[in-house]
């Protein structure tokens, strides 16, 4: 049944399709293309740091853990967003969801322009939780749109994706500095650029998500079975066993690799935060920003580099590597200077972005494509717990190597983070996959 199926397809009965490669041309490109223009809007919550200064000094008197803590709840809010996007996706469509939360992302920084030192809290409403939600309504729905197309290239096209959202950094972080001085300068500048950042964000968000769609109905079992053209007419397409969110939430997988997740990403989301405060407090102000660029492209090529690897290698396998870097450069981020600083910074970023293009795709393996969106963003409460915890921890510590003037007193927030990734790796180690592809 299953060969007529393919052959029926291949021959373009009943309009369908005339073959998998033809539909990836016309659809699943756009699909992809329209994404990263998307994520490279979601990605710019992940150069905070060119904010993180500026908005302690202005709203919270210098707090830096106070600050950041907008960061962790727009990251925390993130798998909210995910988990109410994904179920609207199901019932609705993936446009629509990705539209409205264009809405909701670009209102969240909008409204977080009129924030003043009085009402500081409606920072971490609106540019935390409302920002957040409307992430999450975007970034797993347009991920699990575009593996839908390319199921036996998951971690490629997550990777392709998931590297535009880094590469935020690269293509806005010029114009936000630009911004800011434009304003008034650090401390001053930083909320009308959040009005004009929404302004953007709103524009490329609707015009993109009129690009959205998913692929037929049976395409992605046929295409996932034949791994490409050649076989697509002998192979059987496997069935669709697909864990839903109430069967997913009853399996130990799932608590294992949201602990995991959790652990994995402390070292990256303290540094997303911190590096540019770092890099001034090392006497490197003058090429701070380079900590930014380094983080962030670093992230990107991460994201595409082990995304495509972990083709060839494997999610699991893919991530125990990127743990085990992480775990020995975190030990030495705090105590380097100068040039060596970025370097380790760039090699951080490369291990964070592998963390990120992966575990979309491990999600996937482990409980089944059809819902991903929805099962994503309940794995993803354990990036924002991570977001939560490593905000603190490093604000923490950072306040006390302000308080004393010698940046080496964050050591141990670093030194916390590379315990957390080798607890990450048991974790993934004692993973087992709940369904086959």
């Amino acid at each position: 049944m299953g060969g007529r199926i393919n052959k029926d397809r291949k021959k373009g009965k009943n309009g369908i399709m005339n073959s998998g490669t033809n539909i990836e041309k016309n659809h699943g490109l756009s699909t992809v293309i329209a994404t990263v223009a998307i994520q490279l809007c979601v990605g710019v919550a992940y150069i905070w740091s060119v904010f993180q200064t500026g908005i302690a000094q202005s709203i919270f008197g210098g707090d830096n853990a106070a600050a950041s803590l907008t960061f962790s709840i727009m990251l925390a809010t993130l798998s909210i967003g995910s988990i109410i996007g994904g179920r609207f996706a199901v019932k609705y469509s993936t446009r629509l969801v990705v539209f409205l939360g264009g809405i909701i992302l670009s209102a969240g920084y909008f409204l977080a322009s009129f924030t003043t030192p009085e009402y500081y809290w409606t920072l971490w409403l609106t540019c935390g939780l409302g920002v957040g939600i409307g992430m999450g309504f975007i970034y797993t729905t347009t991920i699990a749109c575009a593996q839908k197309w390319y199921p036996h290239r998951k971690g490629a096209v997550t990777g392709v994706i998931l590297a535009a959202l880094g590469l935020a950094g690269i293509v806005f972080t010029p114009l936000i500095e630009y911004l800011i001085r434009h304003f008034g300068g650090e401390a001053v500048g930083e909320f009308k650029t959040f009005m004009v950042l929404s302004l953007i964000f709103l524009v490329v968000c609707s015009v993109c998500s009129l690009f959205l769609k998913n692929p037929p109905e049976g395409y992605m079992l046929d295409a996932a079975a034949a791994g490409g053209e050649a076989e697509a007419a002998k192979a059987e397409p496997p069935a669709d066993n697909s864990k839903t969110t109430k069967e997913m939430l009853k399996t130990p997988q799932f608590y294992l690799v949201v602990f995991a997740f959790m652990l994995a990403c402390m070292a990256g989301l303290m540094l997303i935060g911190f590096a540019k405060p770092i890099a001034v407090a090392k006497g490197m102000e003058a090429t701070a920003t380079i900590g930014v660029f380094a983080i962030t492209l670093s992230n990107a090529f991460g994201r595409l580099f082990w995304g495509a690897v972990s083709d060839k290698l494997g999610r699991k396998n893919t991530i125990i590597v990127v743990l085990a870097g992480t775990a020995v450069v975190s030990l030495f981020i705090n105590s380097m200077d100068g040039y060596m600083l970025y370097v380790l910074i760039a090699v951080l970023g490369f291990c964070y972005g592998g963390l990120l293009s992966n575990f979309p795709s491990l999600t996937a393996e482990l409980f089944g494509p059809r819902f991903l969106a929805t099962n994503y963003g309940f794995v993803l409460f354990g990036f924002g717990a991570s977001a939560i915890i490593a905000s603190q921890i490093a604000g923490y510590y950072k306040n006390i190597a302000n308080a004393a003037a010698d940046i080496s007193l964050m050591a141990p927030a670093f030194a916390i983070a590379s315990v957390c990734a080798v607890g990450a790796i048991v974790l993934i180690l004692i993973l087992k996959r709940t369904v086959r592809a």
